[in-house]
């Protein structure tokens, strides 16, 4: 559902700067002005979208009611502010824009507790997708309800077997002590999956908190306690980590969440270097930003990896992974989901001397 509202929205912008510019429209794409126009108005959510000059170029009767600002429609090339006086919500529109990137803003408008996502399009055009959040919020919890429900069944006859398991390793043979140790490896990466899966879940399907509910976590120290836990795996493999951070370096969000990202950022490069190599963790103040950067020495990444590697269930060619161990395919899904909520950003690339580099980007305590 959430891609077909993108997708339309993205239609609309482009009629509407078709229609501004004298650019081809819809019309060579056989999609009719008229149909796409019938698609906003009966939408079951509200949709704005506003021109460079934060003029309104379009908006249903959802967003008409959930704004309480009713025949707005019918007002044209009217300023948002006009509509809806609320500078909260033009901040947001202008930090899309200027960002050029998604922004979501929970939002209080009367009695009301509105979900708004600001999408930001070509030349300045801006479109807003208006939620209620009492029904987005029944219908996430019923998700993660239903996730929880799976998850349960499955962590069940996992502990059973995993009993099974143990108690099969304290009577093992030499003939079978092979199957009985890859059935335990083969239970415990099934057992980080589901509580992967739950996690993932509930970042999804998790809105904005607000910053009330957040605290201030400094990086530096956030990365040092990560490798604390680290470091019996780092030494087995005589890894060190080189940490580079100065000044102010905060953010402000949710600790164990941060945690997550920054141990799964660290975990990840870990077992992509060799033996008696370096992880490289360099964390810098830029713009208002918190950039921190993870690198490994291993043997960077391909293609397909820059692709799709932030992808659910994704892995990477298994020849380039230097340890053992292997993980469930979801942790840098997780990171990314983690630094969507917090309103930043994950990349990868590769280094100009070998390795992979990771940039978890956020918002720097103001």
């Amino acid at each position: 559902m959430e891609a077909l509202l993108a997708g339309l929205l993205g239609l609309a912008l482009g009629w509407l700067l078709a229609r501004r510019t004298g650019r081809p429209g819809l019309s060579r794409s056989g999609l009719s002005q008229r149909q796409l126009l019938r698609w906003i108005g009966e939408a079951p959510d509200g949709w704005l979208i506003l021109d460079s000059g934060d003029r309104i170029q379009l908006i249903n009767q959802r967003a008409e009611r959930l704004l309480e600002a009713p025949g707005a429609g019918l007002r044209r090339q009217e300023p948002l502010d006009r509509v809806c006086r609320s500078p909260e919500l033009l901040e947001v529109v202008r930090n899309a824009r200027r960002r050029e990137r998604p922004q979501r803003l929970d939002w209080e408008l009367g009695e009301q507790q509105l979900a708004v996502f600001v999408l930001p399009g070509d030349d300045g055009w801006v479109a807003l997708l208006l939620q209620s959040r009492r029904s987005l919020e029944a219908q996430l919890e019923q998700q993660e309800r239903w996730v929880s429900d799976v998850a349960h069944e499955l962590k069940t006859p996992l502990t059973a077997l995993l009993l099974v398991g143990d108690s099969l390793a304290a009577h093992v043979n030499d003939a079978n002590v092979v199957l009985v140790e890859r059935l335990q490896r083969e239970l415990l990466r099934l057992q980080r999956l589901v509580g992967d899966l739950m996690e993932l879940s509930r970042l999804e399907n998790t809105l904005p908190e607000g910053l009330r509910r957040r605290s201030r976590v400094e990086l530096p120290q956030l990365v040092q306690q990560v490798w604390l836990g680290l470091r019996p795996l780092a030494e087995r493999r005589s890894i060190r980590l080189e940490l580079t951070a100065a000044g102010d370096l905060a953010v402000l969000g949710d600790g164990s969440r941060l945690h997550r990202a920054v141990l799964n950022l660290l975990d990840n490069a870990l077992r992509y270097s060799p033996e008696e190599g370096t992880v490289w963790v360099e964390i810098e103040a830029t713009a208002g930003w918190c950039l921190l950067t993870v690198r490994d020495e291993g043997p960077g990444l391909s293609e397909d990896d820059l692709e799709h590697m932030f992808e659910r269930f994704y892995r990477g060619d298994p020849s380039r992974v230097r340890s053992d161990r292997g993980g469930s395919g979801l942790g840098l899904a997780i990171v990314q989901q983690i630094a969507l909520t917090h309103g930043g950003r994950i990349q990868a690339s590769n280094h100009p001397r070998g390795g992979a580099v990771m940039e978890l980007l956020l918002p720097a305590v103001a």
